[in-house]
């Protein structure tokens, strides 16, 4: 236990607090594929972890994996998936170690936006993935957010740039949303939006121009589901929720449809795959599901369509297995 980062111990305890309030219900709508998540064998592997960031990348076509942390250390390795295999690469420059940070594709800048995340202390720089280079830029803005971690970093549902909402600066939940543009960090003024929380699920339905977030923690109960459509935040009311939960795995997967959330830290760790289809959720019933785990990466793999999870944290023991969700 000592040897996980106090703030996911002070975050796995505070959780507990809204448990008992939580939802739990399952529901089947519309026609969804059969599924069933798979363990791939890959001939490398990176170092057991949690809390790293993955994002595809589409101009490698690769998954992009950095940081996290281990059994001892915070790490600042950067790992490609190529649908395959995992390979390590070695960058001249690179965001220091840390664990929790958040990150997401830029479709106007095609680079993967990194921000904040935590390393012994909360930090606020920003750093930019080149895919075509594959390396590192740290960049300089005027404005950022506070330093914190566990935000919610997602692509704008209309604009394809990166926002920013939420997230724990060691202090205070924030609510604030943000945008990347023009290399600064612009504070946006929706006419609505969400109580203060971090590690919410969330992800971007492109197709429907929306962002879907439910839970997460916070001071005010989180059991809720919101929308952002790229100008303000509003409040839903599906027939269905997941029950309360945290550090989930959460990506858009255009084979059902919708936003894909899979597993978290429930009062215990979970492996539960649910759906957010626009208007309400339900769960997935696949064949066969990883063990139950909190803190993975999780991305879509556009070029060979899979969701692929690796790592995490099950209880105290860390992990580095690939998994992938496929269709039957």
């Amino acid at each position: 236990m000592r040897n996980l980062p106090r703030f996911v111990l002070v975050l796995r305890s505070a959780v507990w607090s809204v448990a008992a309030v939580a939802l739990t219900a399952v529901s089947a709508f519309g026609q969804v594929p059969p599924s069933t998540w798979a363990r791939l064998h890959t001939q490398r592997t990176p170092w057991a972890r949690a809390a790293c960031v993955m994002v595809y990348d589409p101009v490698s076509q690769k998954i992009v994996m950095f940081g996290g942390f281990g059994r001892s250390q915070y790490f600042d390795d950067t790992w490609t998936f190529d649908g395959t295999n995992w390979k390590r690469i070695r960058t001249t420059v690179q965001p220091a170690a840390r664990a929790a940070a958040s990150a997401a594709y830029d479709a106007t800048l095609k680079q993967v936006v990194l921000f904040g995340g935590y390393n012994g202390q909360y930090l606020n720089d920003t750093w930019m993935w080149n895919g075509a280079t594959s390396s590192w830029t740290q960049a300089s803005p005027t404005h950022q957010p506070v330093p914190e971690t566990l935000a919610m970093l997602f692509p704008d549902p209309i604009s394809g740039r990166v926002d920013q909402f939420g997230g724990y600066d060691g202090m205070f939940y924030q609510l604030t949303t943000w945008r990347w543009r023009d290399g600064d960090w612009h504070k946006l003024s929706p006419l609505q939006f969400p109580s203060a929380r971090a590690a919410a699920v969330f992800g971007t339905d492109p197709v429907l121009k929306q962002t879907v977030m439910f839970g997460g923690l916070a001071d005010v109960n989180p059991v809720n589901t919101w929308t952002y459509d790229g100008h303000t935040w509003t409040q839903q009311f599906p027939s269905t929720q997941p029950s309360e939960r945290l550090f989930t795995g959460t990506v858009y997967d255009p084979r059902f449809g919708g936003v894909v959330t899979f597993g978290g830290f429930a009062g215990i760790d979970v492996n539960d795959t649910w759906l957010w289809n626009g208007t309400d959720w339900s769960q997935l019933a696949p064949q066969q599901s990883p063990p139950p785990r909190e803190s993975m990466g999780m991305a879509f793999d556009e070029l060979h369509q899979q969701t692929v999870v690796f790592g995490g944290l099950e209880g105290f023991n860390l992990l580095n297995g690939t998994w992938v969700l496929q269709t039957q």
